[in-house]
């Protein structure tokens, strides 16, 4: 799978979490600061895209991702 098929995975998952029209979100937005997720949506995103990539993830690790580009490349990195 390349970065930017996981690209458009990433973004799915967070417009399903966060209800955001996923066109609308950029590659360098802020989980908090730019889409507005609290700390049990952080926890969903992680799940969610454990379950949309079929990979486990360390929580506290995928935890400090905080950018979209960010979740594209720890899980590119889990992927690989």
């Amino acid at each position: 799978m390349d970065k930017k098929e996981i690209n458009q995975g990433v973004k799915k998952v967070i417009g399903q979490v966060l209800g955001i029209n996923k066109n609308e979100i950029d590659d360098n937005a802020n989980f908090i600061f730019d889409l507005g997720a609290d700390s049990m949506q952080s926890i969903q995103l992680v799940a969610a895209f454990e379950e949309e990539f079929g990979i486990e993830m360390e929580e506290d690790r995928a935890l400090e991702v905080q950018t979209v580009s960010g979740a594209v490349d720890f899980i590119a990195e889990q992927l690989g």
